[in-house]
């Protein structure tokens, strides 16, 4: 196994494995201090089942399962499919525009993801890149009379109030049941969480799914917050991957955000995703 860094700002790309045989304890613990260290692993040419992506997945922990039922593998829930494609009675096969915002995987719920592993089955020829942003800079590169601000805040994240922002706007098509809204109650984090395994403080925020700061008067929380995600979306903390058929992709959900762009729907993207469960974030 080789892993080259593919940016300065984080990610890189592993060769040589194949990940349809699972790895030995020696090559699991390189693969996963790859990933504490890049934040974002991109191995190649991977031809897996659902099977298979769950077994791999599964070493990093508890897999979870996502709230929109319809979009789930039916032999194995665990895969969430992010697609454009078609039921033959014309039902969408999953999230056809999922995630075309900075957001953190499931940042809604009381233990956020650890990571999530996204699968291309099938991709454009051109354009659907995914960008990802470095949180650890986000926070490091904050000036330190805002860092002052910060220690102790938290914020309110809701799918909820995203999905119906979303949905007023035009941007969403999909519905959610009362059985779906009463599994998604609001949760609060903190602003600043530190990462687990490296000790590191992450900025954790998202235009996605974070709805308020808390605490704070409702103009000024709101003018922090927005000042805080400009910040954190900027140029110099991102890598853009490129997707290249068959790419499974892995990252660390607790110190980095993620943007799908658009692509031409003509063509088919179709990609399957797993995640794996963290736990609750906190502020050292």
């Amino acid at each position: 196994m080789k892993v080259q860094p593919l940016s300065p700002v984080m990610g890189a790309e592993v060769t040589d494995i194949d990940l349809s045989t699972m790895p030995d304890d020696a090559t699991f613990a390189a693969i996963h201090q790859a990933l504490l260290d890049h934040l974002v692993l991109v191995f190649r040419n991977q031809r897996l089942t659902p099977a298979e992506h769950v077994a791999f997945s599964e070493r990093f922990g508890e897999l979870m399962v996502h709230v929109k039922a319809e979009y789930l593998l039916p032999d194995q829930p665990e895969v969430l499919v992010l697609s454009n494609k078609k039921h033959p009675d014309g039902r969408p096969m999953g999230f056809e525009d999922a995630g075309r915002y900075w957001h953190s995987d499931m940042s809604y719920v009381e233990e956020p993801p650890l990571g999530s592993l996204l699968h291309a089955i099938e991709i454009p020829p051109e354009k659907g890149d995914t960008l990802y942003c470095n949180m650890y800079l986000a926070y490091e590169e904050l000036p330190d009379a805002t860092k002052q601000r910060l220690v102790g805040l938290q914020a309110a994240h809701s799918y909820l109030a995203s999905f119906e922002g979303k949905t007023k706007s035009g941007y969403a098509r999909d519905t959610l049941t009362e059985e779906q809204k009463a599994q998604l109650a609001e949760v609060t984090h903190p602003v600043v969480r530190t990462h687990p395994e490296t000790g590191r403080k992450a900025l954790y925020v998202n235009p996605g799914f974070t709805v308020r700061l808390v605490g704070l008067p409702e103009d000024e929380g709101a003018a922090l917050l927005d000042e805080l995600l400009v910040h954190a979306s900027r140029p110099e903390f991102q890598f853009r991957h490129v997707w290249q058929p068959h790419d499974l992709v892995f990252w660390d959900n607790r110190c980095t955000m993620h943007h799908a762009t658009t692509y031409d729907t003509q063509y088919t993207r179709h990609m399957h995703r797993t995640t794996v469960k963290g736990d609750r974030p906190y502020a050292a």
